[in-house]
């Protein structure tokens, strides 16, 4: 049985849905590898490693030509990819499926098995497989360092015989996966680090860590699977008056918050921006999903006038992607593991019954499983 790995070919995709480390794990499988070529130059893998690692590298993955039984891809297929594939092919990447619709309408016409990596349940014997988190942790790494290049001071206190340079203030809201690293290495860069969640269970986390957790006079909010879920306006709205004292005394603030297959919620407002000190710098990690902050924009920094300077907003795009090589590490495990867990006598043969293989199923035999996905498609016609 064939599995094909896509050439990413999206702007600003980077990474690739195998290494030559994973091809070997598929391989021992009783599994056939085809890599487009080209396929993980952005990641530090030419097409010889691959070669060596026992796939068969082609110029391109096609029904005309070679046609894998399994497509594995890291960005969402677009409807002409998706219209392309024969029907009974097994698709694993992610899939973006509140934002990407017509895709999931096609996928589903065309007759394919689609297995979106966002779906995977968040229980402890999928987390081999659960991409959201790996690539989070990447992310999350990833905007501490924007901030810091940004930043026009130190990170750290130091203690000099010209004097003291006190220690910047790092504030992140979200402890979710992405969070969580950036306070670990904001701590590490040396940086005072606060950090506010509207799950009061982060706190323990947040503080072991070495940062300071912010505490709030509003009630929790826990969605399934340890996400945050959505908020009345009113409570945002006094989330946001409470939080915005603890933005303006900080030096960098970065955002994460997200709600699965929901908008990011607006946390930071343009005149809470204004309160920061000249020279701050805020990292809106969820600014390709609407923004944590007001006037964030995927892709581009903005300066807003602050208190005494300017204000340096980045909007993050594609962040784990920039750092191609770990982040495609990471991803090629996540994608080698779940296809592991459908693997049977070298065949791929989905087992419907299994919580994971069930839970993170998209399309199958021409339906959309995912109900939120079907009735936002209904709702769409």
């Amino acid at each position: 049985m064939l599995v094909g790995i896509k050439r990413e070919t999206r702007a600003g995709e980077r990474r690739v849905a195998a290494t030559p480390a994973s091809v070997r794990q598929l391989a021992k499988l009783g599994l056939d590898i085809a890599v487009e070529s080209g396929a993980g130059v952005h990641a530090g893998h030419d097409d010889a490693a691959y070669r060596a690692a026992g796939a068969l590298v082609v110029p391109t993955l096609d029904e005309n030509t070679i046609a894998p039984a399994v497509l594995c891809h890291v960005a969402p297929l677009t409807v002409e990819e998706a219209c392309r594939l024969r029907p009974g092919t097994i698709t694993v990447g992610f899939a973006s499926p509140a934002a990407e619709l017509p895709t999931v309408r096609a996928l589903a016409e065309a007759g394919v098995t689609s297995f979106a990596l966002e779906l995977i349940p968040r229980i402890s014997r999928a987390q081999s497989m659960d991409a959201l988190s790996s690539q989070s942790l990447v992310a999350g790494y990833r905007a501490v360092l924007e901030a810091a290049i940004r930043f026009p001071r130190f990170f750290p206190l130091y203690m000099t015989a010209a004097g003291t340079v006190p220690p910047a203030r790092v504030l992140v809201l979200g402890a979710g996966v992405a969070g969580l690293q950036a306070i670990g290495t904001a701590k590490r860069l040396g940086a005072r680090v606060s950090a506010y969640d509207v799950r009061p269970a982060s706190k323990d986390e947040v503080t072991s860590l070495g940062g300071t957790f912010i505490h709030l006079d509003l009630d929790a909010i826990e969605g399934s699977g340890g996400y945050a879920r959505e908020m009345s306006e009113d409570r945002a709205a006094r989330q946001r008056e409470l939080l915005a004292p603890h933005i303006a005394a900080s030096d960098v603030l970065i955002t994460t918050a997200a709600v699965p297959g929901k908008p990011a919620p607006l946390l930071v407002t343009t005149a809470m921006v204004q309160g920061m000190k000249g020279g701050a710098v805020v990292v809106d990690l969820a600014a390709e999903t609407g923004g944590n902050v007001e006037g964030t924009r995927a892709g581009h920094s903005v300066a807003v006038p602050g208190d005494g300077g300017t204000v340096t907003l980045v909007g993050m795009k594609d962040a784990a992607s920039a750092m191609a090589a770990d982040a495609s590490r990471l991803f090629a495990a996540n994608v080698a593991n779940l296809v592991e867990l459908m693997t049977v006598d070298g065949r791929v043969v989905p087992d419907f019954a299994d919580d994971v293989v069930a839970g993170a199923c998209l399309t199958s035999e021409g339906a959309v499983l995912h109900q939120p996905t079907a009735a936002a498609l209904e709702g769409a016609s």
